[in-house]
């Protein structure tokens, strides 16, 4: 008898002692505290934009060369402009900007298509000038998501 008692609290204590810790279990799981930063938190985005503006900012560049540069050299500065394009691809970006990187990729995309197209001395002007018109407008779009995404108001360039 004394032998059943013994075991039946021993099976009580055991029992009890695994809802316990199984009850526990959920509620330290639950209180777990992120050390990752909020990079779209105000203190951190303009940093992330920095990021993706310093591509932008390199394509910009090779793009106003490329608007100088004869036809027949084009060649040489489209790769570099296609390299830019590939690394602002591969940016990981905040979720964010996903919609700046968007508009920068359509940006990219369209004035290495203007070029190649130009470079393959094509005849079709308005397409050309269609295209040239696109590459602007979705620059000024790039302009205004930053504009957006710091808070700013933008102040209308100069009308030239």
């Amino acid at each position: 008898m004394k032998q059943k008692l013994i075991i039946t609290i021993l099976l009580a204590l055991i029992f009890t002692s695994c809802t316990a810790k199984a009850a526990e279990a959920p509620a330290t799981e639950a209180v777990q505290i992120s050390t990752t930063p909020d990079l779209c938190a105000r203190e951190n985005i303009t940093a992330e934009i920095t990021k993706t503006n310093k591509l932008m900012r390199a394509f910009d560049d090779y793009s106003s060369l490329a608007s100088s540069t004869p036809t027949d050299q084009l060649v040489s500065i489209i790769p570099a402009m296609q390299s830019i394009r590939r690394d602002t691809q591969d940016l990981q970006v905040p979720t964010c900007l996903d919609s700046l990187k968007k508009i920068q990729l359509a940006h990219m995309n369209t004035v290495i298509q203007v070029l190649l197209a130009f470079m393959s001395q094509s005849n079709n002007t308005e397409a050309l000038n269609a295209g040239i018109q696109q590459a602007r407008e979705l620059h000024t779009q790039y302009d205004l998501e930053i504009a957006r995404l710091l808070g700013i108001t933008p102040q209308p360039a100069p009308t030239p």
